[in-house]
């Protein structure tokens, strides 16, 4: 079976979610086509072709798709798709706004944000917001599908190059027109790709204490989230959104500050390797999913939390860099530390040298912190106190 896949770019690289769908794509087929479609994107198509299990990509480039506008793109994914059994792109925006119009110009029916394939024709779907299940059957001649990224590994950017044939092709619907991009520049990672997120609630009170979260985010090299009650009260820009109508995430280590747990929420984080929940109420919902659970005020935690992280960062260490030893061994040894602490002054404890920091290098850092934040939660602020921080 022939399989095309869509390539999601900005016209200067191939987006994270790409890796992804060509995961997907292989458990259907050996024959593997890519789709760039842009203006100015050679580059995109080579980085394409070097995509592991891409056996061939396409290249149109027209100045009619430089802003992606997808009433043009779609009459030329239309005309492509018919060579192919099944056609796949990403479930982010990029996906979500094309694959509907090209279905509607196939008269298939598009089947959406798949997590699991189970045979060529058979698929699985979270529907209701994630609570439930569905296994879609399909017979149409041309399989139009979204896949949901957050359940499929990142394909390797490391194989030959596939061959780039270059396109002369151009499609003008005179439907809409390019006006102007209003973007949210920032220096964090895109929330859907980042390693780490946190994320702030209602709970939060206001946008200004958000400042909190983002110096945190800083410190671990993180993406900054938001529930959409955040959204909605105006704490955030409305990208912040994690959920059902927001972002679907999965990173390695996602922390919930003041955020109750609604099922739009998790339908949006769920996914996630480590959880850690931070709440003052010990009932609300995020805990049943969460790996750690720290029930607490949050304007006590994250203070203390940025405190914490500022003493550990100074041992040079970035936090992605520490990923190695085991949870137990970190536990003793934060432990003692905090026990010797008694006799020991500040200025002492902060001279501590790389070698006895590197208990931290023997196991996972992020299921590591999550068991420190929450294994001494029950002290308060002794912990810190302890070490000197407040």
């Amino acid at each position: 079976m022939s399989v095309l896949i869509l390539v999601e770019h900005d016209n200067q690289e191939v987006k994270s979610s790409t890796l992804n769908t060509v995961t997907a794509a292989r458990q259907l087929g050996d024959d593997l086509h890519g789709l760039v479609i842009g203006n100015g994107c050679a580059e995109v198509a080579a980085a394409a072709a070097r995509i592991d299990g891409i056996d061939k990509v396409y290249l149109v480039d027209s100045a009619e798709f430089e802003h992606g506008l997808v009433e043009n793109s779609a009459i030329v994914v239309a005309d492509f798709a018919r060579s192919y059994t099944h056609v796949l792109a990403p479930a982010s925006t990029f996906g979500k706004n094309l694959m509907p119009r090209v279905a509607a110009m196939l008269d298939v029916q598009q089947i959406s944000d798949i997590s699991s394939i189970l045979s060529e024709d058979t698929f699985i779907r979270p529907i209701y917001a994630g609570n439930a299940l569905a296994k879609v059957q399909s017979s149409d001649s041309i399989k139009l599908i979204t896949v949901r990224t957050t359940t499929f590994d990142a394909a390797a950017v490391n194989g030959p190059d596939a061959p780039v044939e270059t396109l002369d092709s151009s499609a003008n619907a005179g439907l809409s027109e390019f006006l102007k991009h209003d973007l949210t520049r920032t220096e964090r990672p895109e929330l859907t790709t980042a390693k780490i997120v946190i994320s702030g609630g209602r709970g939060m009170q206001s946008g200004e204490n958000f400042q909190m979260l983002e110096r945190v985010a800083d410190q671990l090299g993180a993406a900054v989230g938001a529930s959409r009650a955040a959204v909605d009260a105006g704490y955030v820009p409305n990208d912040y959104q994690v959920g059902q109508t927001g972002k679907v995430v999965a990173p390695d280590l996602y922390i919930a500050v003041g955020i109750s747990g609604a099922i739009q929420h998790l339908a949006g984080m769920k996914d996630s390797k480590v959880i850690v929940a931070i709440n003052k109420d010990e009932e609300a919902p995020i805990f049943q999913i969460s790996d750690y659970g720290w029930v607490v005020d949050l304007f006590d935690a994250i203070p203390e939390l940025e405190q914490a992280l500022k003493w550990l960062l100074s041992f040079k260490f970035k936090p992605t860099d520490i990923i190695s030893a085991h949870s137990r061994n970190i536990l003793y040894w934060w432990e003692w530390e905090c026990s010797s602490s008694k006799t020991e002054s500040a200025e002492e404890l902060n001279t501590i040298d790389r070698e006895a920091a590197e208990f931290w290098f023997d196991s996972d850092w992020l299921s590591c912190f999550s068991w420190c934040l929450t294994e001494y939660a029950h002290f308060d602020s002794k912990i810190f106190q302890a070490l000197s921080f407040s």
